[in-house]
């Protein structure tokens, strides 16, 4: 097998952090790729993970789940692309259209990612890659990329990086479902904080009288 190319998933600084300074790339990655890493998943197999991935990797390519909330990751990767490609950087329009994502980590994990790239309503959403990291792993099963937690080191994580490169991209369905409680007779019904709810969940204001919604269940 041949040696793996590193700098196919390798993104350049300037195209993660807005305030960094616009450089010319002699390698064009194929295959840029995002990581996210739920490091708290797998016991000491998420942290190791997130290590292997930042050593092979541009380590502000590689996100810890529990330090960075992949929404606001992704809208500021986003949102500098714009900016870049609107000052005519070809570069960062390629960026764009190759862009992959891997996230590690279990079921919810994965669900939250692909919740957050639906919400985000992307002009051209990126293919996600499961790494199964969690108890269940269900999900990366039922794509196929297996449902045994996997090795970190270094020679497996290319080993998986090589599994994206030839990844083919799937389609699958996704719902929104918005339920909605009786507001009391007195007091406020308002979300108390601190409210925590699941990644997959998301707090709404309450609905106004004139709104269609407001409706009596029958």
């Amino acid at each position: 097998m041949a040696e793996l190319n590193l700098n196919n998933f390798k993104i350049p600084d300037y195209i993660l952090l807005p305030e960094a300074k616009v450089v010319s790339v002699p390698e064009e990655p194929n295959f840029p790729v995002i990581v996210f890493i739920n490091s708290k998943s797998g016991g000491q197999l998420g942290g190791d993970l997130f290590k292997t991935f930042c050593g092979l990797l541009n380590e502000n390519q590689v996100f810890d789940l529990g330090v960075d909330a992949p929404d606001n990751v992704l809208r500021r990767i986003y949102g500098n692309l714009t900016k870049l490609k609107n000052n005519g950087d070809e570069f960062a329009v390629k960026i764009e259209e190759r862009l992959r994502l891997i996230v590690a980590g279990g079921d919810g994990t994965a669900g939250w990612l692909l919740g957050v790239v639906s919400d985000l309503k992307l002009s051209h959403p990126p293919p996600i890659a499961t790494v199964p990291l969690g108890t269940g792993n269900n999900l990366p099963f039922s794509f196929g990329w297996g449902k045994k937690n996997p090795g970190t080191d270094p020679q497996s994580v290319k080993l998986f990086l090589g599994q994206v490169m030839e990844a083919k991209e799937m389609q699958i369905d996704s719902w929104h479902i918005l339920m909605r409680m009786r507001a009391p007779k007195e007091g406020s019904c308002d979300p108390i904080a601190p409210l925590e709810l699941p990644h997959s969940l998301h707090a709404f204001h309450r609905v106004s009288e004139a709104d269609e919604l407001n409706v009596v269940p029958i």
